[in-house]
């Protein structure tokens, strides 16, 4: 069985990799989930892996250590699309980064901290991304007091059966000019908020505003109606 997941991961492309599936990894690894992303665990605790796959069997998995080169090397880094250093030991998690940084220094890393503190560390390590999870449960805390139907609206989202996110989609290098009406038409699957071009933000663009190569679209969007854009866009 090992071989024929190891011969599994190795044909993955554009996947994430989880290292760590202690309470955050689970719940990154349920967010991935619920959009249709394909992800590959790297847990080193035999006890918390086994606990985890009871629930998970099918899931991609290594039983390794996630800063080892080997290990991400298995994991498929070279070809990922993102690393999420999530353990929680905060060396740990920038040992991973560095060493993914090292073997794929294009892959998107963001990095769990305990310690705010250690992220000038964690940024030479080489993490695009550092999220506290103190920090950001204090910023749920007071948004839950001062925009409460924000919240609220949010909430429903993440729980909705139908995996609506607001997610980002970038327009890929040799994609021709179009107006964005034409590339994002309405659509009950999507609803298209902002695209970020030039180092700039534009809310709510009209219908004939021109888009290309680089320019990341900001939308509402189901997994299906996310698919579709970025099917259309390799077309």
């Amino acid at each position: 069985r090992r071989k024929r997941m190891d011969k599994k991961i190795a044909e993955l492309k554009g996947h994430y990799i989880v290292c760590g599936i202690g309470r955050v990894g689970s719940n990154v690894v349920h967010e991935l989930n619920k959009t249709h992303r394909r992800f590959v665990v790297v847990e080193s605790n035999k006890e918390v892996l086994d606990n985890w796959l009871e629930h998970h069997p099918h899931a991609f998995y290594l039983h390794d250590d996630a800063a080892e080169d080997e290990a991400l090397l298995r994991a498929g880094v070279s070809h990922a699309a993102g690393v999420f250093a999530v353990t929680g030991d905060d060396s740990h998690n920038l040992m991973v980064a560095l060493s993914v940084k090292l073997i794929s220094p294009n892959v998107r890393v963001v990095v769990r901290l305990h310690d705010i503190r250690n992220a000038n560390k964690a940024r030479k390590a080489g993490a695009d991304e550092i999220v506290s999870p103190d920090f950001t449960g204090g910023m749920r805390i007071a948004s839950a007091m001062l925009r409460p139907h924000v919240v609220n609206f949010m909430d429903q989202m993440l729980h909705s059966d139908d995996g609506l996110r607001v997610e980002e989609v970038v327009v890929p290098a040799g994609f021709s000019e179009m107006p964005v009406g034409t590339l994002v038409p309405k659509s009950a699957e999507y609803l298209l908020m902002a695209t970020h071009e030039a180092g700039r933000w534009i809310f709510n663009p009209d219908d004939a505003h021109v888009v290309k190569s680089g320019v990341v679209l900001v939308l509402m969007a189901t997994p299906s109606g996310r698919a579709q854009l970025e099917q259309r866009l390799k077309a």
